[in-house]
């Protein structure tokens, strides 16, 4: 019997697009001919280990790997289909079904509008982990199995996996957005659109920050015997918590993000992922000049500012909380408002922070000076009555 080989091929026409990325693409041979099929995966050359075959140093590279064997199998499934209907195995036969097979396929279709949408890369970062875990939730699903039943039962999903009602939320107009897209391809119709009968739910949302006294309990867990890799996690989360950068600002930092403009100042300069503000955060005035002690741990910065994907350094900061002794639930974001309810709690005024955090607006810095009560004390002590 004959016997399709497979194999992942990177950048097979040696060119970059605009956003110096290239295309993933399966090989597929046969009878000393080949034929490719395209993954929709994009990605830079050093996301790309060509030994191993696979994604690295990715945001999303454990959902795109998986996507990418989900990729092959669908192949391998055509070509046994068609090994046991009796049909002569060719590459041909692989081409006439192919096609047919992706754009029935949800994740295809949510996975090549990502790549190819002018949204910022947080955002698309966003909507694959959405993809991924509806992809836990249903492996296989095509565009027309997302009906009003399915997105219950996805929210059901959800809520066992104790996401809160707001990240809940956040998931379903991911998925929304899929669906009106799916809507102006004409893949699904208007009077279809499970969105119709669903109304997402919201709570009103609360920031999760660490108290001094618990921010100094991580700092001395710091001093501890843990793993290379939790010790990682939680320094990249304490100098997120000295600099309130994002996780998104984050992993795009490099060693040049760090300058001197006096010679002898550090100061973090970066452009914003989310608002595209441009943010200059001096780093020897910030809570002692502790993230610049963080930076010296690591001599090459560039190790240090990748990290794994957002949902997993979740996990392990559950562990280092634990570890800990800290009772309270926080995420890698809770550094950033960490950061800002500190530095209001010691005095900074609402417009320094603003300018730190790369807020557009006011009003979302103030958020950080009515959640912390002590904020309030202090404030009352400097009034004469």
């Amino acid at each position: 019997m004959k016997k399709i080989s497979y194999r992942l091929v990177y950048n097979r026409k040696n060119c970059l697009n605009a956003n110096g990325k290239a295309l993933i693409q399966i090989e597929a041979y046969l009878d000393r001919q080949k034929a490719y099929f395209s993954t929709h995966i994009y990605v830079r050359p050093e996301e790309w280990d060509a030994r191993k075959g696979q994604i690295v140093s990715h945001p999303q590279e454990e959902y795109l790997n998986r996507m990418l064997d989900e990729f092959l199998l669908r192949l391998q499934y055509i070509e046994l289909k068609g090994w046991k209907e009796g049909k002569e195995v060719s590459l041909s036969m692989l081409k006439e079904d192919a096609p047919m097979e992706e754009k029935k396929d949800f994740f295809v279709f949510g996975r090549t509008y990502v790549e190819h949408s002018r949204r910022k890369d947080s955002t698309k970062n966003n909507l694959s982990t959405t993809l991924s875990l509806l992809s836990e939730f249903s492996p296989k699903l095509n565009v027309s199995d997302v009906d009003y039943p399915l997105i219950l039962r996805f929210e059901r999903f959800l809520q066992v996996r104790h996401l809160q009602t707001n990240t809940i939320a956040k998931h379903m107009r991911h998925l929304r957005t899929f669906c009106n897209e799916a809507i102006r391809q004409g893949l699904l119709s208007s009077d279809s659109s499970p969105f119709v009968r669903y109304q997402i739910k919201t709570t009103e949302s609360k920031h999760a920050f660490l108290l001094p006294e618990e921010l100094q309990k991580l700092e001395n867990l710091s001093e501890t015997a843990i793993s290379s890799s939790l010790r990682h996690t939680l320094d990249a989360f304490l100098f997120c918590c000295y600099t309130g950068v994002r996780y998104s600002d984050f992993i795009k930092l490099r060693k040049e993000s760090v300058v001197y403009p006096d010679g002898t100042h550090a100061w973090l300069t970066f452009k914003s992922q989310k608002t595209g503000v441009d943010i200059r955060i001096p780093l020897y005035l910030l809570f002692q000049g502790k993230a610049l002690k963080l930076l010296k741990r690591y001599p090459d910065k560039e190790d240090f500012f990748c990290l794994k994907p957002n949902p997993t350094i979740n996990k392990e900061l559950v562990r280092l909380g634990r570890l800990a002794g800290i009772e309270k639930h926080f995420s890698f974001h809770s550094a950033r408002h960490t950061n800002a309810t500190l530095l209001i709690y010691s005095g900074a005024k609402l417009t320094t922070v603003q300018k730190l955090l790369g807020h557009r607006s006011i009003k979302t810095t103030q958020v950080y000076g009515e959640v912390f009560s002590q904020t309030l004390v202090n404030d009352l002590k400097k009034c004469k009555f």
